[in-house]
């Protein structure tokens, strides 16, 4: 289906592949929440708590799941999965201009870097020697491609993005504005109180259908690459360090912290500022909460938290007080333990 700005209900069914339930000849001109749309918009209702808003919503259709519909009087697609089909929709409706192929004249480009006849290069841009784009991959104003680095087809970068020397890129990977992949890893050695610099002499590998966030880092290997596999989601202000591996489909929010050297699982999710310390694995599977910290391996699939919920601040420091005493506690009842078994003993 190609781009348009406005859609029948019964084109958006076949496209999804949904039940239409309702006028097929319905047209729709944007997507927007419950509680916003108007009649010319198709909404959608993916977490229950929205369900209050289903009939009270001016929405001229909306994408429901089979239970749902069965409630609804109004224009419908039936699918089992709305938040899938909005995501799918979503893309109709982007408003984001399209890129058009070719070089703007103030891109500074090497003789020797290879520049796909079907990319394109925006304003300002530079691309160092040896370095390869993709066919259709667009590089946004004031982006730098650093020597030898390699972009595959389809790519997306947003305006100033920096990439180093020899980072490999796959297909169809969207990096938004302020991400600089392929830094310098920290790495130092310490001799009489003084720090050495090591070089990172690493790389950077990215796999297909990558998306990193605004102002993210991923840095080079001190030896091998630091790998970052397929399907990878991460969000913005994430700090990857030198040597880490991500594998396929794990996704990671705002502010998560790795350390050098740690190896993440398939299909892992990282929430909000969760940190890792070098050199420890997470197996496949694994969902850690909000802020946690993690300070060992993790073996077995599942979800993982640390530290303590929010109370009001009085509570808090009564009981930070308290987690001060929790080893002489523990000690305490261990010996209470022992002289209750004694005593049991002798009886």
């Amino acid at each position: 289906m190609d781009t348009q700005k406005s859609y029948s209900l019964g084109e958006l069914a076949e496209f999804l592949s949904a039940e239409l339930k309702g006028s097929a000849d319905f047209i729709v001109s944007g997507l927007s929440t419950l509680q916003e749309a108007d009649a010319s918009h198709i909404s959608f209702l993916a977490n229950p708590q929205y369900r209050k808003q289903l009939d009270s919503t001016q929405a001229g259709a909306v994408i429901l799941n089979a239970q749902d519909a069965q409630q609804f009087v109004g224009n419908a697609l039936i699918i089992d999965n709305p938040y899938l089909a909005f995501a799918k929709l979503s893309h109709l409706f982007d408003p984001k201009p399209k890129a058009v192929a070719g070089i703007h004249s103030t891109a500074v480009i090497a003789k020797s870097a290879q520049i796909a006849a079907t990319a394109s290069i925006a304003a300002g841009v530079v691309i160092e020697e040896g370095a390869v784009v993709g066919e259709n991959t667009y590089i946004g104003p004031h982006s730098v491609i650093g020597a030898r680095t390699v972009i595959g087809a389809d790519g997306w970068l947003a305006p100033r993005v920096t990439l180093y020397h020899d980072v490999t890129i796959g297909d169809r990977v969207v990096i938004q504005s302020g991400a600089v992949i392929g830094g310098e890893g920290f790495g130092f050695a310490k001799e009489q109180g003084a720090w050495h610099k090591i070089a990172q002499i690493g790389g950077v590998t990215i796999g297909d259908d990558v998306e990193i966030g605004a102002n993210t880092t991923i840095d080079r290997g001190a030896l091998s690459d630091t790998l970052i596999g397929n399907g990878v989601k991460l969000d913005n202000q994430i700090q990857i360090a030198h040597n880490v591996q991500i594998g396929d489909h794990s996704a990671m929010a705002a502010c998560v912290g790795i350390s050098g050297s740690a190896k993440i699982g398939q299909h892992c999710m990282l929430a909000g500022g969760v940190g890792l310390v070098g050199h420890i694995e997470l197996c496949d599977g694994v969902f850690v909460t909000g802020m946690t910290m993690v300070t060992h391996s993790i073996t077995e699939p599942g979800a993982y938290s640390s530290g303590t919920a929010m109370q009001p601040a009085a509570e808090w420091k009564k009981n930070a007080v308290r987690f001060r005493q929790l080893d002489d506690m523990a000690k305490r009842i261990r010996s209470l333990e022992k002289q209750q078994a004694k005593a049991v003993d002798k009886d």
